[in-house]
């Protein structure tokens, strides 16, 4: 196939890359796929991006948003072929909607806040999408979020309109109520009730993080790599030991465990 092979490439480069993978005569992977055979591509790209911008790697985050751009470039020439839409309408639409949302900055609104400016985002956002109630705000949050961000968001929604706990604190008296609620369940054996209860525990747990004024998906991130910290430790302490995990004793791995949360905080 003949392309111009060059130094240094450009966006319509890419653009022009991908419509020729996506040729008759192009890669045969490529030109077979669709929105949903690469949708769990993009997920993945996405995470790596965050991943590298976690690690500080700004190296790593270049060749990431490349991947990312990559996604959208190939989900754009899919329907580019069918003639519905090019990159061009997908830039004219998120720059129209960065100059719509945006008055304070292209027109005469002033909003000389960050407080100011999310009011008036939602208010915009929610009169371009024609919601007419919160309640279709709340609905238009993709369901394909992880639950924990879905949580969060919908409960902010819930927050605009007085619907939320006065504090953290009130929050998490409804997270007690949810605890003894799903204790009592796990009683019943009824799997369904277990389930239903674990679900408004972890809910209750996120509506008190947030008013706490944490970002629940970043602070169970955090929590799982601070796990995973710790467990290296204790197999570190029974491999010098000369056991396994099966050779030893709860309370022996609970003295593990508590040495290595202890010289962690020593360390911090």
């Amino acid at each position: 196939m003949d392309f111009q092979f060059k130094d240094k490439y450009n966006f319509d480069d890419l653009v022009e890359i991908v419509r020729c993978l996506r040729l008759p005569d192009g890669c045969p992977w490529d030109k077979v796929q669709t929105h949903k055979t690469i949708r769990q591509d993009l997920i993945e790209e996405t995470y790596e991006v965050v991943e590298a911008i976690d690690n500080d790697d700004p190296e790593g985050l270049r060749e990431e948003l490349g991947d990312v751009l990559l996604q959208v470039v190939f989900h754009t020439q899919i329907e580019r072929e069918k003639g519905v839409f090019d990159i061009d309408d997908v830039a004219n639409d998120v720059c129209q909607k960065m100059i719509t949302r945006h008055p304070h900055v292209f027109g005469e609104v002033k909003a000389d806040t960050v407080g100011k400016v999310l009011d008036n985002w939602d208010k915009i956002k929610m009169e371009t999408k024609e919601q007419k109630s919160q309640s279709e705000a709340m609905d238009s949050i993709a369901r394909s979020l992880p639950s924990l961000m879905r949580a969060q968001k919908i409960q902010k929604k819930a927050a605009k309109v007085g619907f939320d706990f006065a504090n953290a604190d009130d929050a998490a008296v409804k997270v007690s109520e949810e605890l003894a609620e799903l204790l009592e369940a796990t009683k019943s054996g009824d799997k369904s009730a277990v389930a239903e209860e674990a679900g408004d525990l972890l809910f209750a747990a996120v509506n008190t993080v947030r008013l706490a004024g944490v970002n629940s998906e970043k602070a169970l991130y955090d929590a799982c790599e601070k796990f995973l910290s710790r467990f290296k430790e204790v197999e570190k302490g029974i491999t010098a030991q000369g056991k396994t995990f099966e050779e030893c004793s709860i309370s022996e791995l609970d003295d593990l465990w508590n040495q290595a949360k202890e010289s962690q905080k020593d360390n911090s």
